[in-house]
């Protein structure tokens, strides 16, 4: 019993880090969402992709225990190998589902992962703007780059609880900084006022509750995985009530100032509890960096048949083609806020929403599936009737609105940037006087 418990807590911790795998850097853009999207469709939008978000973690689970299952069934012996996303895929509907998660999920990690060295080279520029933000990612990079010695999740299970306290503490701050500092004179708060800025803020808040992309990765270090839906929907309300006060405050007391300051460290005075916010932030950055590129490493190393190799030098040399072009992704598009949203409609739509929410209903498509499957969708939800209309209406909105309207927004709001700053800009949405 004592053990369930401590499982149950380190699953806890490492679902919380998951979540702010997005909401540590996307904290700072969401109340930038919020002057895009108003502040009624900004509180919306979070509750509903967050009980969106929760619904389809819920359908990876499912689908992790009976790929598990059907494969202990038959004497699979998992002890020395990392069950993930895309080997669910291939071993319950086949080798084309297998390619479109393994290109969708890889690609997401990709640009998660660049997005953290964006995060890290943003917020340390409001503690040091003696360089500019290009060469703080240089910097960063080469310190992310260290993550390649980690071995496995296993040795982030401390590092995941002191993110969720640094997070925590910079959701708060922003709250109550904000409240503090009061609003700014004249403030307005106009939006929604552009279409195409509206579907962009809600794209970065459906990129906020995208966070499975290491899903089965921590079901899989889980004594019980059965237990995960549960703890998923706690951290999930557990990171409402840490985006919802902040966004609410920020955009409160600076409303459309947002819409040119992308991250909300811009427009906060400088005090100690700003830097500490800063200081926390950055290493909680360095941490999630290490959590969204493990994966990655994980699929490298099984190509290159490097994955069952003991020596932590080898694989460590063996992981860094890895970094090197996430770091050089990072120079190419500094654009802190509008990649979220990019990312959000191209990648995790399909990743975190349509593709669970269709592979679940192919996998249970026969009456044979549905008698004998592992876990039946319980009488609350209406049964099988009840769970694929839910699927259906998720496939329906994520690719009408998050990839459609939602990727229309975003790459020209995306574009935008570019024509604007340009590529490998020194100093995104920095004072002029620092970008010479």
């Amino acid at each position: 019993m004592a053990s369930e418990k401590v499982e149950t807590v380190i699953a806890g911790n490492y679902l919380e880090m998951e979540h702010e795998e997005e909401v540590a850097q996307v904290l700072l853009t969401l109340p930038y969402s919020f002057s895009q999207l108003g502040m009624l469709s900004g509180i919306v939008f979070q509750l509903f992709y967050g009980l969106m978000g929760s619904w389809t973690a819920y359908l990876i689970s499912v689908l992790y225990v009976e790929y598990r299952t059907r494969k202990e069934r038959e004497k699979v012996d998992f002890r020395n190998h990392v069950i993930q996303w895309f080997e669910v895929l291939d071993g319950l509907l086949g080798k084309h589902w297998r390619n479109a998660g393994l290109f969708f999920n890889c690609t997401f990690l990709l640009f998660g992962s660049v997005i953290q060295l964006i995060a890290c080279a943003s917020n340390i520029y409001y503690i040091n703007d003696n360089l500019d933000k290009r060469t703080w990612t240089y910097i960063f990079g080469a310190c992310c780059a260290t993550t390649v010695f980690v071995p496995s999740f296993h040795n982030y299970r401390v590092w995941s609880f002191l993110g969720l306290v640094m997070t925590t503490y910079t959701a708060w701050y922003l709250t109550i900084a904000s409240l503090l500092h009061g609003q700014v004179e004249g403030v307005k708060h106009s939006g929604p006022a552009k279409i195409v800025l509206y579907f962009t803020g809600a794209t970065n808040i459906l990129y906020t509750f995208g966070g499975h992309a290491v899903t089965v990765e921590i079901m899989h270090a889980m004594w019980k995985p059965q237990k995960f839906k549960l703890i998923y929907l706690i951290a999930t309300l557990y990171v409402l009530t840490l985006t919802l006060p902040s966004a609410i405050s920020v955009y409160w007391a600076f409303g459309d100032m947002l819409l040119n300051h992308s991250n909300a460290f811009a427009l906060l005075p400088k005090s100690g509890f700003r830097d500490t916010a800063v200081i926390l932030m950055l290493i909680h950055q360095f941490i999630t960096f290490g959590f969204a590129c493990t994966p990655l490493y994980f699929v490298w190393e099984k190509f290159i048949g490097m994955h069952e190799v003991k020596s932590v030098f080898r694989r460590a040399l063996a992981r860094l083609p890895v970094v090197i072009p996430i770091w050089f992704l990072a120079i190419i598009f500094p654009f802190f806020g509008p990649i979220n949203s990019t990312v959000g409609s191209l990648l995790v739509s399909f990743t975190v929403y349509i593709i669970p929410s269709l592979a679940h209903m192919l996998t249970f498509a026969s009456p044979s599936a549905r008698e004998n499957a592992v876990e039946r969708p319980p009488s609350i939800l209406g049964g099988w009737a009840g769970l694929y209309s839910m699927n259906i209406f998720v496939v329906g909105w994520v690719l009408v609105v998050g990839f459609g309207f939602g990727g229309w927004a975003s790459m020209l709001n995306f574009i935008q940037q570019v024509n604007t700053f340009g590529l490998f800009t020194k100093c995104y949405q920095c004072p002029p006087h620092k970008t010479k």
